[in-house]
């Protein structure tokens, strides 16, 4: 009884951190102001993820999650806030992500089951979790599709930790998350009145990748959590690729993101495009959980194939969009 009120909580403090944003967010300056990369057309306050934030130090400290990984996320995600607000330069920003990823690491391994984690693989782990912390950011750029992701990966984290037996309180902490993300929703969909902002969005990747991490007792319970991402990696990387092939620099702003595409050139209303990737993402992760334990083989079977029918996807969009603008 008292886990189903306590799951309340998270909820409350996200809804009513995106209403304090909502509500103050042009008078303390924290406002998104539409650019080349943007999919919206108006000024809108953004940093509704602090609610978030609070749902997940609350959680934390109630939960007595490890302080090596409570401290880096909070520092992570106050930076990125201060980031909404100033123009830090990338350069900083990387170096404050990655001395994060390393005190969480060398806390992981030094004060408990460290798990995956070795010297050997602190130095990829922690490119890793860079990476999808800022692949989450990246992949932050309609409405919804933050807020309804990250339900569905971190309800599927404590579904598959509760599954496979993990400590119980890392499960209650990642539905608290979910929670939150859940409350953020109202205040982004179907229009949005206020945006995640970095705080919310670096942090959730910056935290699943932690998760990745912690329930990881071998290779094959990383490579299955990892799915619970998958659209996000799938999308962030595909896009990665054709920008590099067109000679795009990867530092500067565009929307060429498949998400993007289906928003703004296709015109799908955002909430229904926010909503296929979270159907999507849920049906991906029910299948990794089912075919887990045949093992690493199924399980990169599984990924190989969805990844080419993404890609095949991605590239068939992009044709036809890239037919429409040259007029055949």
């Amino acid at each position: 009884m008292k886990y189903s009120i306590l799951f309340i909580v998270p909820f409350i403090l996200s809804f009513f951190g995106s209403w304090i944003i909502k509500s103050y967010g042009h008078k303390l300056g924290i406002v998104d102001v539409p650019s080349e990369r943007s999919s919206h057309e108006r000024i809108i306050p953004k940093g509704g993820g602090i609610g978030i934030l609070c749902s997940f130090i609350l959680s934390g400290i109630y939960f007595n999650i490890a302080l090596y990984f409570i401290i880096p996320a909070v520092f992570l995600s106050l930076i990125s806030f201060f980031g909404d607000r100033v123009d830090i330069n990338p350069k900083i920003r990387l170096i404050v992500q990655f001395l994060c990823c390393f005190l969480f690491l060398f806390g992981l391994y030094f004060l408990s089951e460290p798990g995956i984690v070795s010297l050997i693989t602190i130095i990829p782990l922690a490119v890793f979790i860079a990476g999808t912390a800022n692949f989450y950011n990246f992949m932050d750029g309609i409405n919804g599709i933050a807020g309804i992701t990250g339900f569905v990966a971190f309800l599927f984290l404590g579904i598959y930790g509760y599954i496979n037996e993990f400590q119980i309180d890392y499960i209650y902490f990642s539905i608290c998350i979910s929670l939150s993300c859940l409350g953020f929703l109202p205040f982004n969909i179907p229009g949005a009145k206020v945006f995640m902002g970095d705080i919310g969005s670096v942090l959730l990747g910056f935290v699943f990748a932690c998760f990745a991490v912690v329930f990881s007792t071998s290779l094959l319970d990383f490579f299955s959590v990892c799915g619970f991402l998958f659209l996000f990696y799938a999308d962030e990387l595909s896009t990665m690729y054709v920008r590099i092939k067109d000679g795009d620099s990867l530092s500067k702003p565009h929307r060429r993101h498949l998400y993007q595409i289906f928003a703004n050139e296709l015109g799908i209303d955002h909430w229904k495009v926010s909503c296929c990737f979270g159907f999507v993402q849920a049906v991906i992760s029910f299948l990794i959980i089912f075919i887990r334990d045949y093992g690493f083989g199924y399980v990169f079977g599984l990924y190989f194939v969805l990844f080419c029918f993404f890609v095949f996807i991605s590239f068939a969009v992009r044709g036809k969009i890239e037919n429409v603008e040259v007029g055949f």
